[in-house]
């Protein structure tokens, strides 16, 4: 069979149609610049398909990674990489590049970030959340209040064992500021209701700024915190931030500067 000698301008149409028809937005792009590249480097036919096929698998990596982060509704964005160890001298190093390998999160242990106000808690927190996402796994983020919130709105609709079968099939699932407002009883039973869904199957990782020993005052039902506290430390990578505030100390330093000067 015949093929017809495309002219260059004819095949550069061709691709851009192909890429477009196939959704290869990127090969679009990259085709014609790593094929003057691929002349100029006299790379075989094989070698600059695989340049092309390579930048496409990148880019879509790179796209989920974004999506996966938008997804998380993360309040802002904070990297492990950009903890400031000033905040909480006590947390270990070696303790958190483990963590945010995910390691943990492929054997569903749960990460319980313990300390007070202004300690980095949920910097650490959403630190690990976007470590998951950059590894393309699914990740919520959201504070206690507003998850019960949800869940209460969806038993109103009727709606809720489908929202807790969403919180289910999370791959993480970063729980802020637990412990800082009281729960009341319908309300500590459908969080209940989530962590239960993910036991020892999902990761949870929480945020607190209250021990253990006074989840109780949160929880209208001391049984049930209990029981929350019991699902959250089992196999659980437990970290204490500290309790003097970064924030706090270093306004200090920067107002005893001011005076000095």
């Amino acid at each position: 069979m015949t093929t017809a000698v495309l002219s260059e301008e004819a095949a550069g149409l061709a691709i851009e149609s192909a890429c477009r028809d196939l959704r290869l937005p990127t090969i679009r792009d990259v085709a014609g610049p790593l094929a003057d590249q691929a002349t100029r480097d006299r790379l075989t036919y094989r070698t600059y398909l695989a340049e092309v096929l390579d930048a496409e698998v990148e880019d879509r990596d790179a796209r989920r990674r974004e999506r996966r982060i938008t997804e998380a509704h993360f309040p802002r964005l904070k990297r492990l990489s950009e903890f400031d160890r000033g905040a909480a001298p006590s947390v270990n190093p070696a303790g958190l590049a483990t963590l945010a390998t995910c390691a943990w999160i492929d054997a569903g242990e749960p990460v319980v970030l313990l300390g007070d106000s202004g300690t980095g808690k949920s910097h650490l927190l959403i630190g690990l959340g976007v470590a998951a996402c950059e590894q393309g796994r699914r990740v919520r983020y959201v504070t206690a209040a507003a998850l019960v919130n949800e869940l209460a709105e969806a038993a109103d609709e009727r709606t809720l064992s489908r929202v807790i079968g969403r919180y289910g099939r999370l791959d993480l699932l970063c729980l802020d500021e637990l412990a800082y407002l009281h729960l009341d009883l319908r309300g500590a039973e459908f969080l209940f209701q989530v962590l239960t869904e993910r036991e020892e199957r999902a990761s949870v990782a929480v945020a607190s700024n209250a021990p253990f020993s006074e989840w109780g005052q949160t929880f209208a039902d001391s049984r049930l915190a209990a029981a929350v506290v019991d699902r959250l430390t089992f196999k659980a990578h437990i970290i204490e931030t500290g309790s003097e505030s970064y924030r706090l100390r270093l306004s200090r330093d920067v107002k005893g500067a001011a005076r000095e000067s």
